[in-house]
């Protein structure tokens, strides 16, 4: 299989195992009737990577990543596990993953169905045609910052150290990625920071403002601050295109625009790396929702966001935009046809578990071809 690509699956605690079987049976449908050609490696992540290696990651893994054509990752985190100290959290895993491959620009659509417009927190008029990227910078800001830390004070009191730090570099390859995608959508970037109170801010500002003006001067480019952007996505959602912005307030406004959609169960994300003297890049593709272990193991999960997480793997990694159009259709028409999980159920509609959900997103797709 010299001519595959090499799919790393890292599927990861709670729900991450069930909503990764249904991309399974796609992915085996697609090598049967698409020529898509996978070598696949599997291997364990956080919490079950604990339990039996003791780490929440190996670096035999990280390294697997890294020669990887693409990740594919389902979820990390159990309760059992929060008493451990901070490095052996099952969460970890994906840190390293992020910081070790560089995967420092996370991509975050937000793209409401027609059909689940009901579900959606906001009205119908104001959310109607919802379709915005965030693009969150991953591997720098306050997640990463030193000096960081708990220390005790003279006085025997305790205090929490996070530092937020950015430099040009950083801030100039985030900024790119934002305004190539920006280019293959509406054509138009909102960089978002805190520049009226914290000089990171005033630094990604004027590096965002600056690689605009030298490289993307096409690119319609606004600002705004965090706090406001905030209220703008409830207020207004429609008037963003791609939003880019730092890890910490990537990291909360991505979340609030997920329940514009309607359920954290349908928004997947890429995550990437710069490019490769070979012209790839390291890549990792998740869905936002987590692990869930509440509902772990009862067959309800949605699968959909890990679903449409293979398919932005197919359209960023292995550059096949059709096949991704394809699972995107088939979600689109299945969810047009009533079926629902529970997370995004609604009246008169049809209630189906993870793999009913992912059957009948298969048999649409095998329509569609």
């Amino acid at each position: 299989m010299s001519d595959a690509h090499k799919l790393l699956v890292l599927a990861g605690d709670g729900i991450g195992p069930e909503v990764m079987r249904e991309v399974a049976r796609i992915v085996h449908w697609m090598s049967a009737h698409r020529g898509l050609k996978l070598e696949i490696t599997e291997e364990l992540v956080g919490a079950a990577s604990l339990a039996v290696h003791g780490v929440p990651i190996r670096d035999e893994v990280i390294e697997l990543a890294r020669q990887s054509d693409a990740v594919l990752f389902g979820s990390v985190g159990d309760p059992a596990w929060s008493h451990v100290s901070f490095d052996k959290r099952p969460e970890v895993a994906i840190l390293k993953l992020r910081k070790e491959l560089e995967l420092f620009a996370n991509l975050r659509p937000a793209k409401l169905f027609d059909a689940l417009i009901d579900a959606s927190a906001l009205k119908p008029e104001v959310v109607r045609g919802l379709d915005l990227m965030i693009v969150r910078e991953t591997v720098g800001g306050i997640y990463f910052g030193e000096p960081r830390g708990i220390e005790t004070l003279p006085d025997g009191s305790r205090r929490g150290i996070n530092t937020e730090v950015y430099t040009t570099s950083e801030i100039e390859r985030v900024a790119r990625v934002a305004f190539d995608l920006a280019r293959k959508r509406d054509n138009r970037v909102c960089s978002v920071e805190k520049c009226n109170v914290m000089e990171s801010g005033l630094l990604w500002k004027e590096v965002v403002t600056d690689v605009h003006k030298r490289e993307y001067p096409d690119v319609q480019l606004s600002h705004m601050l965090a706090d406001n952007c905030a209220m703008q996505l409830v207020r207004d959602p429609n008037q963003f295109d791609v939003i880019v912005t730092g890890n910490l307030f990537g990291d909360i406004l991505s979340d609030l625009a997920s329940m514009l959609t309607g359920s954290l169960g349908m928004l997947p994300s890429a995550t990437l790396g710069p490019v490769r003297a070979d012209g790839k890049r390291n890549a990792l593709y998740e869905p936002i929702h987590g692990s869930a272990p509440d509902i772990a193991g009862k067959g309800i999960a949605n699968p959909l966001a890990q679903i449409l997480s293979f398919a932005m793997l197919l359209r960023y990694s292995l550059n096949r935009s059709e096949d991704a159009d394809l699972i995107e259709t088939a979600v689109s028409n299945v969810l047009a046809s009533g079926l629902r999980t529970a997370d995004i159920m609604s009246s008169g509609m049809a209630r189906v578990g993870t793999e009913m959900m992912g059957q009948a997103v298969l048999r649409e797709m095998e329509k569609l071809a």
